[in-house]
């Protein structure tokens, strides 16, 4: 089914919407949230709040496109109960580590006028890296895979993976104070 069609199934709210998007996208959606929660369990959770949430949302909400809309959901469901059943003093794990990694650059809570300018900020940021260390920036904070498993995907070393993470999260945070935001 195309994603207008889902959509279209949520705004008239017939049920089979959810059906229509666990088939198109439930793996995806497992997939990401599989990766900052470890466990199937908890993954399969989130995957199950996020057609909840998408229900809530639509209407009035349409989005443009559904898999980033179902995916982004589906990263901050995961990372909330990430937070909410780990505490600091149990740590290790990818997201941890990522979310120390940006720590460095974005700072803590902020303003909503903050979040807002921030995030089209890492916006226009994502758009001025190369294709390739747009991904590796991407598959590393957004989806938090480890970098072990970048560098297998890319092809490239770790060192290769590493050493471009770094160098983005310098741009980030030169830009971010630059704009004067959350830093």
């Amino acid at each position: 089914m195309e994603d207008h069609q889902i959509i279209e199934l949520y705004w008239q709210r017939n049920e089979s919407a959810i059906q229509e998007s666990q088939s198109k996208y439930g793996a995806y959606c497992a997939a990401i949230a599989g990766s900052i929660l470890h466990a199937a369990e908890d993954a399969e959770e989130c995957v199950n709040d996020t057609w909840l949430r998408a229900w809530n949302a639509m209407p009035p909400e349409r989005p443009g496109r559904l898999a980033v809309f179902f995916g982004r959901i589906t990263r901050n469901l995961a990372i909330d109960r990430y937070r909410r059943d780990r505490t600091q003093k149990y740590g290790g794990g990818q997201t941890a580590l990522c979310l120390d990694e940006l720590g460095e650059c974005i700072g803590e809570e902020s303003p909503i006028e903050d979040r807002l300018a921030l995030r089209e900020l890492v916006n226009r940021f994502l758009q001025g890296l190369s294709e390739r260390n747009r991904r590796i920036f991407l598959l590393r904070y957004w989806y938090v895979l480890p970098v072990a498993e970048i560098a297998k995907q890319l092809g490239s070393s770790e060192g290769a993976v590493k050493m471009s993470l770094q160098r983005a999260r310098e741009k980030l945070k030169t830009a971010l104070e630059q704009e004067g935001i959350g830093v």
